[in-house]
């Protein structure tokens, strides 16, 4: 997206393997960028054993959703068949995505420290690991920008907007929600922050975005301190 707008913004509109070519050779020299690290052949297949994953988890909503409407006795045979075999398929995946993240003891370590943190399963640290890997090897700023978490402010003159989170990783932010749910409920620091932000008027979604924002920002300095998670004394 940055790449395209900033075609537009220097007067391109055309759109050619020789045109991009060259906007990405100007954009280069304007911002000075670096080139991204090269994934793994464990996180590419991290990656592909959680979208895998995904899929699996919309196949069995499908299937439950589907069943609650059979009435006839075969459908309801088959559907349960079905339901046992997703179970056994989302098991095998999970068993080998542990596999995969107990390979190295860098990942490994990782893992057990996200799952240190009050809120977040095994399920949810391997989600994490496979849609960012880079964590804690970036700061805050950086982490909340890549989740699509940063608040992006709005203003003009004296007029002020809403801020409000965009772009980032959407598969992050998924798997981000339910365990902020979680953490809302039974992390005794993010209960607290959430709790006040509730009693300020915020709404529901934006108290949630903000623990999301917590949870992962709390998880790249984990591992960038190489400590797991221990609740604030007062």
């Amino acid at each position: 997206m940055q790449a395209r707008r900033f075609a537009q913004a220097h007067g391109t509109r055309a759109k050619t393997d020789q045109v991009d070519a060259r906007m990405l050779a100007l954009m280069d020299r304007a911002f000075s960028m670096k080139p991204q690290v090269l994934a793994s052949r464990e996180q590419r297949d991290l990656k592909k054993l959680q979208i895998a994953r995904q899929a699996l988890i919309k196949d069995r909503t499908r299937a439950l959703n589907r069943q609650k409407s059979l009435t006839l006795t075969i459908l309801k045979r088959q559907a349960k068949v079905r339901l046992t075999q997703l179970k056994n398929q989302l098991d095998q995946v999970d068993e080998a995505i542990n596999e995969l993240l107990q390979n190295t003891p860098e990942t490994a370590r990782a893992h057990d420290m996200i799952c240190s943190i009050p809120g977040l399963s095994k399920i949810s640290a391997a989600a994490l690991l496979t849609e960012m890997p880079e964590l804690g090897t970036m700061n805050g700023k950086q982490v909340a920008s890549l989740a699509g978490l940063a608040p992006m402010a709005r203003q003009s003159g004296q007029w002020r907007g809403k801020a409000f989170i965009q772009g980032g990783r959407k598969h992050l932010r998924d798997a981000l929600y339910m365990p902020a749910v979680v953490a809302a409920r039974h992390n005794p620091d993010m209960k607290i922050f959430y709790d006040r932000l509730i009693k300020a008027g915020k709404q529901t979604k934006v108290a949630f975005a903000a623990i999301m924002r917590m949870l992962i920002l709390l998880a790249n300095l984990l591992i960038k301190q190489d400590r797991e998670w221990a609740q604030k004394r007062t």
